[in-house]
């Protein structure tokens, strides 16, 4: 009578409903004239036992048959008898026509179910085929970018000619900013894996990250930030940033400047990256700006970096944009709603 599932709960609610309604059609038949309660009970208990179980059209369909003609039955002889109006036989019909409804509503409800498990199962093998993937593409790109690397720097040291020590020098740099571009691809692909949020401390964020960078290039680095606590996944903040930074790097000279700067209000809360390097002319600044899908190359770089930066802000409905001027310097902005600790958005 019904598909697998919970078998075993399915069969005593149909049971209990059996007696309820063997009874109560008992009593429909002893109790001329007073037959509308046990009547209803019938029908109600068979609509709750529908709403909870589930039922094979075959099985569904003889049942409300039987039910109609059971009760039918008792309600037209009685009304031969006098013992009722001929008006309430229609509830019979009546009955059976909200019952079709309910299954109508019923089935929808468990289609839309279904609809919804394999939806999420589709996600969960879409992500463990991705998690798989990104696995694939990060040892197929590094290892044939470390055995290039190994045998370059075994060629340097073997050779000491001027122009083999100059042409060697070009290939390690284009391995470099292979591997740079590779790291970022992986970023890319998976910067939707990681989706946990908690309470983060966006200030130990940013020195953190600031920290990190100092060694790596020769620039007058600078960090504050009064945001405080938030809720957001701190990793990606930071991948982010590190994207930022990089392409700060990039477009500075060392002892240029290069600033970040966190603040909130109760709205929103903004990271800001800001350099006084090289710059962008405002047409970069336009297409940049306003581009809705895969950011355009910059002029040298990929905008890789951009790109993730910006997902990971689109992933909390915040917002990336870019300000510069030739010779002065660029400011990236990323603006984030502040989001309380029950998960909800107060201001975007």
């Amino acid at each position: 009578m019904w598909d697998t599932g919970s078998a075993q709960t399915n069969r005593l609610l149909v049971g209990l409903w059996v007696a309820s309604a063997a009874i109560n059609v008992a009593l429909m038949y002893r109790m001329p004239g007073s037959e509308t309660v046990p009547f209803h009970l019938v029908w109600i208990g068979l609509s709750i036992v529908y709403g909870f179980t589930r039922w094979r059209p075959s099985a569904m369909i003889a049942t409300l048959l039987l039910v109609a003609v059971v009760t039918g039955a008792i309600m037209v002889h009685d009304a031969a008898m006098g013992w009722i109006g001929w008006e309430e036989t229609t509830e019979v019909p009546l009955m059976s026509a909200l019952f079709v409804v309910q299954v109508w509503h019923v089935r929808r409800r468990q289609q839309a179910l279904s609809d919804l498990r394999r939806m999420a199962d589709g996600d969960r093998r879409g992500a463990e085929y991705q998690q798989q993937f990104v696995q694939l593409v990060s040892h197929e790109l590094k290892t044939p970018i470390t055995v290039a690397r190994g045998y370059t720097e075994l060629l340097r040291a073997r050779l000491t000619e001027t122009s083999v020590q100059q042409d060697t020098a070009v290939v390690l740099d284009e391995l470099d900013r292979l591997d740079r571009i590779s790291r970022r691809l992986i970023q890319l692909i998976q910067k939707d894996l990681s989706s946990v949020v908690r309470p983060t401390d966006v200030d130990a964020v940013l020195a953190q990250t600031v920290r990190r960078w100092e060694p790596a290039a020769d620039r007058r680095w600078q960090v504050r930030s009064a945001v405080g606590v938030v809720i957001l996944n701190g990793e990606r903040l930071a991948t982010a940033l590190d994207c930022l930074l990089e392409n700060a790097v990039k477009f500075t000279r060392a002892g240029d400047r290069i600033e970040v700067v966190g603040a909130a209000t109760p709205m929103c809360w903004t990271v800001e990256v800001r350099d006084n390097g090289f710059g962008l002319s405002s047409a970069d600044v336009d297409l940049i700006n306003s581009a809705d899908g895969p950011l355009p190359r910059t002029p040298s770089g990929t905008g890789l970096g951009l790109a993730i930066a910006r997902s990971v802000v689109a992933a909390r409905e915040g917002s990336l944009t870019i300000a510069g001027e030739p010779g002065v310097g660029t400011t990236v902005t990323l603006a984030f709603p502040v989001v309380s600790h029950d998960g909800q958005m107060t201001g975007g």
